[in-house]
């Protein structure tokens, strides 16, 4: 099992976003954005450039959705690659 770039956990009311970022193997990266638990957008990634421009982009939606209210929570650790 590998360690996430990133892993987002945020609620509000009745609502969750999860934003992920974690290596594949053999290679790559799969950047993943979740809304109540249905997988809203997912791709696969083999340039580090577009990781970076990936992780901007969830924490710059991470750091909006705190701003409106929205708080972040700690999940355990997810068993799967």
């Amino acid at each position: 099992m590998s360690t996430p770039l990133l892993a987002a956990t945020l609620v509000h009311a009745d609502r969750v976003r999860s934003f992920h970022v974690r290596p594949t193997f053999p290679a790559g990266w799969e950047a993943s954005e979740s809304e109540n638990q249905e997988v809203v957008h997912s791709q696969r990634q083999t340039d580090w450039h577009r990781v970076e421009r990936t992780l901007l982009r969830f924490a710059q939606q991470i750091a909006e959705l705190k701003e409106r209210g929205w708080r972040e929570i700690e999940l355990p650790p997810s068993r799967t690659r």
